[in-house]
């Protein structure tokens, strides 16, 4: 994929990796189960083939997927997420919740499994060992 964004920005720097169309939606369809091309071919409904195959691959070459060989003949892959890749659960919780409250038409939200009332998204420093809310972006280096 080309490179879309030249910015000294850990966002930008994301989405050169997963900003692409259809990207995180073949993400969210493999962590949820859908492991086969025609499975993920069968959800994303118009993604073209090709397209898909591109991604596939992309995503495998970025680290974010791996494939194995399921059936030599015809040559048929099963898609799995790295631990690169299943790192960007918590991306897509957020972007669940974020749906939750700001889209006209929300379709899923997410719930405590135990209690099936609604979460929030916290930070929790280590060092401090409790939740914080006072945080900070700040630069790692200068160029």
């Amino acid at each position: 994929m080309k490179k879309r964004y030249e910015l000294p920005c850990n966002i930008a720097e994301t989405l050169n990796i997963i900003g692409d169309r259809w990207t995180l939606l073949i993400i969210h369809e493999i962590l949820v189960g859908r492991t086969s091309f025609n499975e993920l071919k069968k959800e994303l409904k118009g993604i073209s083939s090709n397209l898909l195959s591109e991604r596939l691959k992309y995503l495998e070459e970025s680290g974010l997927i791996a494939s194995a060989l399921y059936s030599e003949h015809p040559p048929r892959y099963k898609y799995t997420l790295t631990e690169s890749g299943k790192e960007l659960e918590d991306v897509f919780n957020a972007l669940v919740i974020w749906g939750r409250y700001h889209l006209k038409k929300c379709y899923k939200k997410i719930v405590h499994t135990t209690c099936q009332h609604e979460v929030e998204m916290t930070y929790y420093c280590p060092h401090c060992e409790k939740n914080v809310d006072d945080l900070n972006v700040v630069p790692m280096y200068k160029e």
